[in-house]
């Protein structure tokens, strides 16, 4: 999707050199992070790659080691008391009291977040409308599907109208249909001029994202829309026909520049490490190897730039080529 046309020129998040240890585990590396307001900006990174922990600095719930944070233009974590009436954090778990109905749940977040009483019924009653629980305010939470938990929880987080909203892996416990459902209330809250960071581990979600960085071992390894990243691919994948996919396989992981090969159905994406005449050896080597195939160039996607940006780093640094998970 199009970056918003009536987007604001500065920016909502600014770190640099944002840096993050436990004991001798560095779990963020000097992240240089900017985030334009009114987009949604995707964080993209397997378990353990530093989402949560950069996400915790950036809101002010924890400290950091090295580097500067400025959030909504306020200093972090110094300003971090003033920040945190001006976003709002949604996590996987959705931190809903199970046992308060729909309402009610709205009604303590509403107090908590400190939206004056004479604002909280009409602003209650917005969302039930907006996020459709017109006949189940009074359902309690603990009652409800993942989905529905997932709205009312998106809902609870926006009661007090935040400039931007932090959201750490929200869709991992609901089904395709709730996470689509989920996807058009962000760019709703994003149109409505909300800037939203994003961690997911779902490359479809990632493609939706105006912008993206993708962490890995808390280094940030690529940054930039979709189409810029993997644009900067292009003439380095193909898709092979073969076959014996699985012996071509082989043979293709042992030819010299090549990144990944990852089987799909009965054909095989291979990823190489520069642009150039990648079909043309790929091809020489399945003819001499005797395996009958079809090679061809493919358009690069971001499954291609996330394999490029953490397996193709740790291959530079030495590593061997592995099969594409």
């Amino acid at each position: 999707m199009d970056a918003p046309s009536s987007q604001a020129t500065d920016h909502a998040i600014r770190a640099r050199g944002l840096s993050k240890r436990f004991g001798a585990l560095v779990a963020v590396d000097r992240v240089d992070l900017t985030v334009p307001r009114a987009h949604v900006y995707g964080f993209l990174g397997p378990n353990g790659s530093g989402k949560t922990t950069t996400i915790r600095m950036l809101c002010g719930l924890l400290g950091h080691d090295a580097g500067t944070v400025e959030v909504l233009g306020l200093k972090v974590p110094e300003q971090a008391e003033t920040l945190r009436q001006r976003i709002g954090y949604m996590t996987q778990r959705f931190s809903l009291f199970e046992d308060l109905s729909v309402r009610e749940n709205l009604e303590f977040m509403a107090a908590a977040q400190g939206v004056p009483k004479p604002r909280t019924r009409a602003r209650i009653d917005t969302l039930i409308e907006q996020y459709h629980f017109g006949d189940r305010q009074k359902q309690l939470a603990g009652t409800m599907s993942g989905g529905q938990k997932q709205r009312l929880a998106l809902a609870a987080a926006t009661i007090h109208e935040p400039e931007l909203l932090f959201l750490d892996e929200p869709t991992s416990a609901v089904d395709p249909e709730s996470r689509r459902d989920f996807w058009e209330k962000l760019f709703e809250l994003a149109d409505a001029g909300t800037t939203l960071l994003v961690s997911t581990h779902y490359m479809d979600e990632a493609e939706r994202c105006h912008r993206l960085a993708i962490l890995d071992r808390g280094v940030l390894v690529a940054d930039g829309t979709p189409a810029e990243l993997t644009g900067a691919l292009a003439g380095r994948t193909v898709e092979v026909l073969a076959g014996q996919p699985r012996q071509a396989q082989k043979r293709l992981l042992a030819v010299p520049g090549v990144l990944s090969v990852a089987q799909i159905g009965n054909a095989l994406r291979v990823l190489t490490r520069e642009d150039g005449d990648a079909d043309a050896r790929i091809r020489e080597v399945l003819r001499e190897a005797g395996c009958e195939a079809e090679v061809a160039a493919v358009t690069p996607n971001l499954e291609d730039v996330f394999v490029d940006a953490t397996r193709g780093r740790t291959a530079a640094a030495g590593g061997d080529n592995e099969e594409a998970a």
